[in-house]
Order: structure tokens, then sequence, then C-alpha cells
């Protein structure tokens, strides 16, 4: 029994000491953000020396409630219109395609250089349109936007001049938030992605470390996608390893901060479950392809790997919150029933700074670009702890994508779909892609909850109250998880039911 406990403890303190090791790389960069955030871009040209030719991919596939949105603001960009190309890149199934047909005319008349590109078959999904689209495109820079997002008129004009150095291949914006304030769902996911477009991207980029080209409202010099190899299928984040191989390369990427291109986040818990499922596995891939091939060469600085390792392996820190969480319990009957482990409660503390590092992190960033007054800080402050009970409670599904993509278990690319859901008072009436899915996942979710519920009960039975935060977020987390996909499926069933309704009385025949 000893040594059971034994392995008990180890196993529970090697997955804190990952997070441990993770959040005081988070901390460091949060650091070196305070300290370079009002920097600027030491060289900004006016102007280029010539206008090149520039062709903007719209990745599509099933986004019948956005597609329309995206393709008219794209079609405004501010930007000579023999200049530019426009690639609708359409792998859609549904009626999305037609809606893109029936814009096409309308655009043409204008002057509008648009192309409407249906591939044989959806081989690679959104790397393998993105890869069809640059093959026939006529740019020689490509700018990408997802179907979600709204680019800004000026979008071309403030990226392209970052290229008058030949050096630079990817020029990355900021994502914005058009439906931050809808939810607690999206306001919380707003911290995660504020972090990521501050502290991280331009934390890493102002040292000269790699960073990464988000998948969309970034520019591309075409002739850096061909000498990195070209969009690959084999991982489900083709961004984040294109990327590395261009960078491994020698070519540099520029973030702006200060550039936001407005996009719509996952207002659904499901659409939410499936874009951080493909990110983490993704991330988990570009691991096994790419990390050691960085450490290998012999051009890459010691500080650049190793921020290298954190930033491709920072999937891996739901594997451990998830194991950290389910080993609490027995890391506390362990301490409990044995006096030879009975100091090791207090001497995980140590493990505590990781909350507080990683409170740094996410308050330095959402204050750059979030809040700015005192009352947002304490709504912000009051919030954290559900932030973090809802990464928790993605723990479980998030893992499961992680492990399968260290063991290179292939699987579809799932796309995140979109709603046009912008305010307080939108919702998911009648929306089609809104779906209550019942797998082997939603059963663990829901042991899980009982799991860390009796977990509470044992805490506070044997007075571990030190514990009894952690298991509660845990609970609320699972329950969090579990209860918004039946809320918001609950919800567009039943407005469905009543536009069938509303659409059946028309139907019938006035009485004479």
């Amino acid at each position: 029994m000893v040594c059971l406990d034994l392995v008990i403890i180890l196993a529970y303190c090697f997955f804190l000491t990952f997070i441990l090791a993770y959040s005081i790389s988070q901390f460091n960069l949060a650091l070196v953000y305070l300290r370079v955030r009002k920097l600027r871009h030491a060289h900004v040209f006016s102007e280029l020396n010539h206008l090149p030719r520039v062709t903007v991919q719209l990745p599509i596939y099933n986004e019948k409630y956005v597609v329309e949105r995206l393709i008219r603001k794209v079609a405004a960009l501010d930007y000579p219109r023999a200049l530019l190309e426009i690639q609708v890149l359409d792998d859609s199934t549904d009626e999305t395609t037609g809606i893109i047909e029936s814009l096409l005319p309308e655009l043409e008349s204008q002057g509008v250089d648009i192309k409407h590109i249906r591939r044989p078959d959806r081989v690679g999904f959104k790397a393998g349109a993105l890869k069809y689209g640059t093959s026939i495109c006529s740019g020689e820079f490509i700018a990408i936007f997802d179907a979600d997002f709204l680019p800004e008129k000026d979008f071309l004009n403030k990226t392209l001049p970052y290229f008058e150095n030949e050096r630079v291949g990817v020029v990355q914006s900021r994502w914005g938030h058009l439906n931050e304030d809808y939810s607690l769902l999206t306001k919380l996911q707003s911290y995660a992605l504020n972090a990521h477009f501050t502290v991280e991207q331009k934390g890493r980029n102002a040292n000269g470390h790699f960073i990464n080209f988000n998948g969309t409202a970034g520019i591309w010099r075409k002739a850096t996608i061909e000498d990195a190899g070209g969009w690959e299928g084999d991982t489900l984040t083709e961004d984040l390893d294109l990327s590395y191989r261009a960078q491994a390369g020698g070519w540099k990427f520029v973030y702006l901060q200060d550039l936001v291109s407005p996009a719509e986040l996952p207002a659904e818990m499901n659409a939410l479950k499936s874009q951080q499922y493909r990110w983490a596995k993704g991330a988990a891939e570009c691991v096994r392809k790419n990390l050691g091939k960085v450490f290998r060469s012999p051009t890459i600085s010691t500080k650049t790997k190793l921020h290298a390792f954190f930033h491709l392996m920072n999937s891996f820190v739901w594997v451990c919150v998830l194991f950290s969480g389910l080993l609490l319990l027995p890391f506390l009957q362990a301490v409990n029933s044995s006096s030879t482990y009975g100091d090791m409660l207090g001497a995980v503390g140590v493990y505590h700074f990781t909350f507080f590092a990683l409170l740094l992190f996410y308050t330095v960033a959402n204050y750059s670009v979030g809040f700015k007054s005192r009352a947002g800080l304490v709504t912000f402050l009051l919030s954290y702890p559900a932030f973090l009970s809802l990464s928790m409670g993605l723990s479980l599904h998030n893992a499961f994508g992680v492990i399968k993509g260290y063991l290179g278990i292939k699987s579809s690319f799932v796309r995140t779909p979109k709603f046009n859901i912008l305010k307080r008072d939108g919702g998911f009436d009648g929306k089609s892609y809104v779906k209550l899915e019942l797998s082997f996942t939603t059963f663990l979710e829901f042991a899980c909850l009982l799991y860390f519920s009796y977990g509470m009960y044992y805490s506070w039975v044997h007075e571990n109250y030190v514990a009894f935060p952690f298991l509660l977020m845990q609970a609320i987390g699972f329950a969090i998880v579990l209860i918004y996909p039946v809320i918001h499926y609950t919800r567009s069933r039943r407005q469905r039911q009543v536009y069938k309704s509303v659409q059946t009385e028309h139907l019938q025949p006035v009485a004479e």
C-alpha cells in the first residue's frame, strides 16, 4: 500500500510540476510584455514602392449564417480592384454554396475579381483547400480570413508595407471579439484569447522567438509558403505547423497588436468544444512533427528552443489539469492514511504559485486590451475562478485529443460553426447547426462531476480544506460543460418548432 501511495504522490507531483513550469514560462512572458507592450516596430514604411497583386482566400465549409457578411466585407477592402483577387474556397455541402453563388453576379458587376472554387473532394480539409487555392492564385501575397471574420477596410494597407523587408514572410493581426459580451461563455473565452494575442504573441515576437500564424486574419508572402513546403493536412493545426516550418527556415514573422480583425466567438458549448479539441490535438500533432526538428536545429537559439517547447507543449497542460484533478482525491487519501506522507499536503503548497502566476498573466493581458477601469478589473477578478472552472471542465474532452495527437491517431477536421450571434438579445433560435450530442465522453464528464462532488465531501469531512476550492472548481467546470449544451439545444429546438408551426399556418387554405 505504501508503494501505491508513493506512485500516486509522484504522479500527482509530476503533473503539478509541469503546470508550474508552464505557468512560470507564462509569468516570464507577462514580465517581458510589460516591458515591450508600448514598443512599435522600428521600421514601418509609410507606403509601398509598388502595389503588389494580392489574393484573399476565404476557406468556407457550411457557414450559411456568416458567409455573406464575410464576402461583402472582403469585397469592400480598400485596395485597387485590378490588383485584388478573392478566392472563395468552398467545400460546403449545405445551403452555403447557393448563398455564395447568388452573390457573385452582383459583385462581379461592380468589378470585383471573385472566384468561387469548388474542389472535387475535401481531401486535407482546410489545409487542402488552402493548398489548392494557392496552386492557382495570382497574388504575390495571400491574406486569409475564416468565415466569421470581418477585416477592416485598410487591412492590406496596414500589413503589406512590412513586406518591404524581404525576410518577412507573415504579418499577423490581433483577433477582436464581435460578441464578447453575449454571454458568460463568450466572456470567458475572450480572457484566454486576449492573453494569447497580447502577452504570448507580442512577448515572443518582441524577443525574436517563434510565434504562429493563427489560421486567419493574417497575410503570407506566397514565396514563404512555397519555401516552407506548402500547406500540409497531416495535423489539425495546419497554421501552427506551417508557421514553425517557415520560421525554422529563417523567415521572419511580424505581429501587429494594434491591428484588430474582429471575429465571432463560439457562443454554443459544442462549437467551443470542437474548436478547443482541434487546437489541442493539432498542437500535440505538431509536437510530434516539429519539436524534434527545432531542438536539433543549430541555427535556433537555446532561449527560442525553450519558448518553442512550452509553445508547442501548451496542450499537454490539458492532460496535466485532468490527471492532477483526478489524482487529488487519491493523494488526499494517501496523505491522510499514512504517517510517512503526512507532511506532503503542506509541501505541495509550492504549487499554489501556479494560480498567482497565471492570474498575473491573464490580468496583464486583459488589462491591455479588455478592461481599462477599476470596475472592469474587479469584474475580471471575480470571474477568474469561473474561467479556471471552465478550463477544468474542458480538460477531459481536450486531453483525449492531446493523447490521440501524441499517439498519431488521425481524426477528421471538425469545423467550429458560427451563428451570426452578436448581441445579448440574439440567440440560437432556429439555428440548424445546434445539436445535442450524447457521446461516451459525455458520460465520462458526468462521472467526473460525481467524482469531484464526492471529492468535495471527502476533503471537507477530513478537514483537507486547502483542497476543497480546487475540487469545487472541478465540479463546477464539468457541470458547465454538461448543462450548457442542453440549454442551447432546447432553445434552438423550441424555436424551430415555432417556425414550423407558423409555416404550417401560412400553408393552410383560407376558408371562404
